[in-house]
């Protein structure tokens, strides 16, 4: 299975979510740390941080993990 590109979904965030890609890149790469630390299965990683940051811009809670 094809990675998908990091730039790519922050900006499909962004234009979704009407949030600066600044805004959301710095989410997406606290989220996935918060995620990954102390992971052993890295396989939906993307899909639960992409989830998350979603349902945190929707919410208006950006800095909420």
């Amino acid at each position: 299975m094809a990675k998908p590109n990091v730039d790519d979904l922050v900006k499909s965030i962004a234009e979704e979510t009407n949030t600066p890609t600044d805004v959301v890149s710095k989410l997406y790469a606290e989220t996935w740390a918060q995620f990954s630390e102390g992971a052993q299965i890295m396989d939906y990683l993307t899909v639960l941080t992409v989830r998350r940051v979603r349902e945190n811009l929707r919410n208006g809670r950006p800095g909420s993990h």
